[in-house]
């Protein structure tokens, strides 16, 4: 029996983290603010070890401040952000989400305000799907591939919201 449970334990940490949701920066998709009634996040950690980040993806990483932060990759390594009004701009094109993230609101704050791009480089921007309440890379910069700790793949609490993350 303690095989076992240390077996589960060693798999619990290489493969998965779980954490509450204390912002609602993400919101509508990750709920909360630290409170009872919270999300809780299973996120995995195999994905990115076999392959990168896709826009739309939800990421975990550890903010300049070491909390957790969950939030949704829009510009990969190599591309140019901007915005024009309420759209994206990647290199200068238009890109809309797919048809199912279509609530997303993004402003622009921050580095993106006034016209203003910004050069990924070799890493991701990352923006909250709540955009006028988030603390992402407008503000932080870009996430640099070595500080992607997973992917946001299942809310396990509330059990009135379980279910998948998808993008």
């Amino acid at each position: 029996m303690l095989a076992v449970v240390g077996l589960l334990s060693v798999v619990y940490h290489a493969l998965f983290d779980l954490t509450p949701i204390v912002s609602n920066s993400m919101a509508p998709t990750l709920r909360g603010d630290g409170a009872a009634g919270s999300d809780w996040l299973l996120a995995e950690k195999l994905s990115y070890r076999l392959r990168r980040p896709a826009r739309w993806e939800i990421i975990q990483f550890r903010n300049k401040d070491g909390n957790w932060v969950a939030k949704r990759v829009v510009g990969l390594p190599g591309e140019t952000i901007a915005m024009r009004e309420r759209d994206i701009l990647i290199n200068g094109q238009v890109v809309a989400p797919p048809k199912s993230l279509g609530f997303l609101r993004y402003y622009a704050f921050g580095s993106l305000s006034n016209g203003r791009s910004v050069d990924c480089k070799e890493g991701y921007f990352v923006l909250g799907d709540d955009s006028r309440d988030s603390f992402d890379s407008r503000y932080e910069g870009v996430v640099r591939p070595d500080e992607v700790q997973g992917r946001a793949w299942l809310i396990v609490r509330p059990l009135s919201r379980f279910g998948f993350v998808t993008p």
